[in-house]
């Protein structure tokens, strides 16, 4: 799944290639994906400039002066810009035509991405989303402020939405593997000091991933369809019973909020 690496490499790879180029149509090549997708974006968009792009999250936002055009990439989305004389692929779902002869594409094999418009650039999934991983609100007191008293396991705290963006998976791994916190941990138990670290942990392994280009697992390439290289650096997630790169100890696999944690249980406690 892209997760907000992937998504800010996606954004600003789509920058310098849509911002103020004028929309000559948009084309919708199925109903929906992972919800209905609005036919008003036919005419709404015809021949709006593209003001902005943004990220909120993994979502993002194509803004215009007429509203946001929302685009989530679900579990296999990825956005192209190409020629507008390039074949269609399979899976493509959605694209923008812009007058310069060029075409914004989203192709989603599973189609469980959004495409969604907000006329006034709010919407229910993203009011109810916390802050930015990447912004001086997620300060070092954040996490343990907001985790008292809470039972769930520290994974599925820092993965939650609507305490923090954009920790998914894979980046929830690495992070706790580098704080040297244990997955199992209840969120509540942890100490304000080991919060600290992972709070610092969190914001270097994400721009970490961000200057790589983000995690080419599976699914996800960039914009100009190169890779994302910080698979290469990845220390615990996808290496089940291989060495632990910091004490040599074998990596474990458990399943906790039916996904994969990979982690050291020597290292982390």
């Amino acid at each position: 799944m892209p997760e907000l690496p992937e998504v800010e490499t996606t954004k600003r790879g789509l920058e310098p290639l849509i911002v103020s180029q004028v929309v000559e149509r948009a084309i919708l090549y199925r109903a929906n994906l992972r919800w209905e997708m609005p036919k008003h974006l036919v005419t709404t968009l015809a021949n709006q400039t593209i003001s902005s792009i943004n990220r909120r999250g993994k979502y993002l936002l194509i803004e215009f002066d007429i509203g946001t055009l929302i685009i989530h990439l679900g579990m296999s989305g990825s956005i192209k810009v190409v020629s507008n004389d390039t074949p269609l692929k399979k899976h493509d779902h959605f694209e923008l035509s812009l007058t310069n002869n060029t075409v914004m594409r989203l192709n989603d094999p599973r189609r469980f991405g959004a495409v969604l418009f907000s006329a006034d650039g709010s919407h229910p999934l993203l009011d109810s989303l916390g802050v930015e991983p990447l912004e001086d609100l997620f300060d070092e007191s954040y996490l343990y402020n907001k985790s008292r008293n809470k039972q769930q396991n520290i994974k599925a705290f820092i993965m939650d939405s609507k305490v923090v963006v954009g920790v998914g998976n894979i980046y929830a791994c690495e992070s706790l593997h580098q704080a040297g916190i244990s997955p199992e941990r209840k969120a509540g138990s942890v100490s304000k000091k080991r919060y600290q670290h992972l709070t610092q942990c969190i914001k270097t392994i994400l721009t970490q991933a961000i200057k790589a280009g983000g995690t080419t697992l599976q699914d996800f390439s960039q914009v100009d369809g190169s890779p994302g290289y910080f698979a290469q650096t990845l220390n615990v997630y996808g290496r089940e019973g291989k060495p632990c790169k910091l004490c040599n100890g074998k990596i474990s696999r458990i399943i906790q909020n039916q996904r994969s944690t990979f982690y050291c249980p020597i290292c982390q406690t």
